[in-house]
């Protein structure tokens, strides 16, 4: 999950941003407002969790101008204050749910899944492909049931390109998704979690999990639906 942080105290950034990444998140971290706007208008984030107070534009004035131009990213709001009036105000304008300081990084990652389960529609929590399945919760991987054990970046490439099979991502694409950094030509990384990637999973060296789009980067192969998951 990529998400965008505006938060101006620097203590509580990089708590957030240890605690964030330790889970396999991919945070863009900003310390004004303005910016944060500007970052939401012009790329493609999972989550936004706002601070109110903050310098430049403030949190709610970028709630309401994403959602007069139609942005559904959901929207987590951050203060230090918990009067009812500013709470009702956010929520109102569209926020998908408000946090009061001090709070526990566990209780902000557990709010982030909610909304974007919530804004996907439903309360899906399994991603199936194939014989692999997903807990998107507890971050388990299993191959025809046996756990595979994945670090947290070998997790977020699989499920990036686990949820758009047949759509080729280039590995530019990828290593800002996955690594939150800009491709260097001369390293090999996205090709390496890659073969690691299928060292685990794919027992059949005829049928390729994730494919190799030559001159382009990778995606995961097109199979046919699998059956519907148990209850």
């Amino acid at each position: 999950m990529k998400i965008l942080v505006l938060e101006d105290d620097k203590k509580l950034a990089g708590l957030l941003s240890k605690g964030l990444e330790a889970q396999g998140f991919t945070v863009d971290f900003c310390d004004h407002g303005d910016e944060a706007y500007a970052l939401a208008m012009t790329r493609s984030y999972d989550a936004l969790v706002l601070d109110i107070m903050v310098p430049g534009r403030d949190g709610l004035s970028i709630l309401r101008n994403l959602r007069e131009h139609h942005l559904a990213v959901p929207i987590v709001l951050v203060t230090a204050r918990s009067a009812l009036n500013e709470r009702l105000e956010g929520l109102n304008l569209g926020a998908d749910d408000y946090l009061t300081k001090p709070f526990y990084v566990d209780e902000l990652i557990a709010r982030l899944h909610a909304v974007t389960r919530r804004a996907a529609g439903n309360a899906l929590t399994l991603l199936q492909y194939g014989p692999v399945t997903i807990n998107l919760i507890t971050r388990e991987t299993r191959r025809a049931g046996e756990l595979v054990a994945l670090t947290a970046r070998e997790f977020a490439l699989l499920t990036y390109l686990l949820r758009s099979p047949g759509r080729t991502f280039t590995r530019a694409q990828i290593c800002e998704h996955v690594w939150n950094y800009h491709f260097d030509p001369g390293t090999n990384l996205v090709d390496v979690y890659v073969q690691r990637l299928r060292r685990k999973l794919e027992t059949d060296p005829e049928v390729s999990l994730i494919e190799t789009v030559r001159g382009v980067g990778y995606r995961a192969r097109v199979r046919p639906a699998s059956p519907p998951l148990p209850p």
